[in-house]
């Protein structure tokens, strides 16, 4: 059987070529959300353009070495993918400013309308509300009747109501009445529907998330008899679902950077991505019937905890982190992630102003870059899976932290080593929750014991973050704006630094000490001249 190394150091060169293609895609799809249609429509002209002249500009000139002539054909790809990312934000744009929720939108008046609910409904908190929360979920327009016309098409919209709305499905075709918003801006919906009535059930289809939702449910429920921490915190770390997290262990895990422990991310992805891995390896399989096996229990899973557009991307991401540290695909998880970036960003230009896509792929890119590299520093008596426990926390948190510190100006000192313990229990709540979750429909009797295991290692994750939050200086203020960012940068460059320091004390005294040499001949050297230059005046 071969063995699967998760902390080597690298043995290939990282391939670039796709590197290009992210940093064009990626801020015209960020611009998309912010112009109007014809600007984006011109966007994409001058990007074709600039990809024509490149492909046939060299043709023009004699040979060039092999390298030479990659560049311009790997810029050209760049500018068409970021010319088709334009494209689609061009027509996004066309359906929000021309579409059939276009003229109500304008207008601000009422309107009787049916949609179909496309996204379970979540609590939106309002704070001094008197007459209980909202919830907001996507939905897609059926008809609208505004001003005694009826208009029917296809535009999305996001739906935000008052009690009643909590029950909705996904698959639901409801009738409200409402008034219809504009979005703000860099949302892709058509138009914010506020609900001024209940919904009323006109029709119901088959849909998946609404499956996931009640099985969700059913394990929720198997899990009610746990105390209130891990029944709250265990099904948001393996299905997303915070509904019964406790608000003083949400707010906990805010202050000590572990909320993210609480969503389905590129980790439970990778976490169960590799133990179908390991198991076709165990069934001794080969190499592409274990790859098909294995995307096919993470499409299980997906399916399982709601396919919503963030547990795809988390799936997406979850099988490039695990490509980076196991050791058939080194070499090529750049390539692999900025290629599942592209995507993407071509099926969803949205996503580019989503914060949690660029947390994911920060977080994602850290592992790629820098995990193999920080654990093959430590030491080979430690052993590996603690390793890789410390680095791959460790490089997510370095790439995240500047865009953490941009949305929330605080600075959390005990979030790495909280993380790093946290870390540790996060395998053994996601295998023995996801085993679970389908018990907990048909057999809950028999899902007892799995959810016992999970829940036991969600009370101590719970216990480590209500720990580390009640300790002096657990959230301390740090700059805002472009200051604290900045700073976050070098400080995390210096944590870097301090890590490779601290682990190779030896080269670190040693080039202390060239440092210090070479000081001290550039000082002699300089104080010599100064001198040598006053005892030659002083002669004249």
């Amino acid at each position: 059987m071969t063995k699967i190394s998760m902390v080597s150091p690298p043995s290939k060169r990282m391939d670039l070529r796709l590197v290009p293609a992210v940093l064009v895609t990626w801020p015209v799809a960020l611009a998309g959300a912010f112009i109007d249609a014809a600007w984006s429509a011109a966007v994409a002209g001058i990007l074709a353009s600039a990809a024509g002249l490149l492909l046939v500009g060299p043709r023009r000139h004699r040979p060039a070495p092999h390298r030479a002539r990659t560049i311009p054909a790997t810029i050209a790809l760049a500018c068409i993918m970021g010319a088709a990312v334009a494209v689609h934000c061009a027509v996004m744009t066309n359906t929000r400013e021309e579409g059939p929720l276009a003229e109500a939108v304008a207008e601000g008046s009422g309107v009787l309308i049916q949609v179909l609910i496309t996204g379970a409904p979540t609590e939106v908190r309002v704070p001094g509300q008197s007459n209980g929360n909202k919830w907001s979920m996507a939905a897609t327009l059926v008809e609208v009747t505004s001003k005694g016309s009826v208009i029917r098409g296809s535009a999305d919209l996001m739906v935000m109501g008052g009690n009643g709305w909590q029950d909705v499905r996904p698959g639901q075709r409801v009738r409200t009445s409402g008034t219809l918003k504009a979005v703000r801006e860099g949302q892709t919906q058509a138009a914010l529907l506020s609900a001024s009535s209940t919904p009323v059930l006109v029709a119901s289809t088959f849909d998946l998330r609404q499956s996931s939702a009640e099985v969700r449910r059913h394990f929720i429920a198997a899990s009610s008899w746990l105390p209130p921490d891990p029944a709250g915190l265990m099904p948001g770390m393996v299905t997303g679902d915070t509904s019964a997290l406790p608000e003083s262990l949400e707010a906990d895990m805010k202050t000590t950077g572990m909320t993210h422990l609480t969503a389905v991310s590129g980790a439970n992805c990778s976490l169960v991505l590799g133990g179908f891995i390991l198991l076709a390896r165990c069934l001794r399989l080969t190499r592409p019937i274990a790859g098909v096996f294995a995307a096919c229990g993470l499409m299980a899973f997906v399916v399982m905890v709601g396919p919503d557009p963030s547990v795809l991307r988390a799936a997406v991401m979850g099988a490039v982190g695990l490509a980076a540290l196991i050791g058939g695909l080194r070499g090529r998880s750049l390539t692999f992630l900025c290629l599942a970036t592209i995507v993407l960003l071509l099926l969803d230009p949205g996503i580019a102003a989503n914060v949690g896509f660029l947390l994911s792929a920060l977080a994602t890119l850290g592992i790629v870059l820098l995990a193999t590299r920080v654990a093959s520093w430590i030491p080979v008596w430690v052993p590996r899976w603690l390793a890789a426990g410390v680095a791959v926390p460790l490089s997510a948190q370095l790439l995240c932290g500047p865009v953490i510190v941009a949305l929330q100006p605080q600075f959390t000192p005990y979030a790495l080593i909280a993380n790093v313990v946290a870390s540790i229990l996060v395998a053994p709540v996601t295998i023995f929750g996801t085993l679970a979750v389908p018990l907990s429909v048909g057999l809950p009797w028999l899902a007892a014991v799995p959810i016992a295991l999970a829940g036991a290692c969600a009370g101590v994750v719970a216990g480590v973050a209500r720990f580390f939050a009640q300790l002096p200086g657990a959230a301390l203020p740090w700059a805002e704006g472009p200051v604290g960012i900045v700073s976050m940068v070098a400080f995390s460059m210096m944590t870097l630094l301090v890590v490779w320091a601290a682990l190779h004390l030896a080269q670190a005294m040693a080039g202390i000490v060239g440092l210090h040499d070479a000081v001290v001949i550039l000082l002699d050297r300089w104080l010599g001249k100064r001198t040598g230059g006053r005892a030659s005046s002083k002669e004249t």
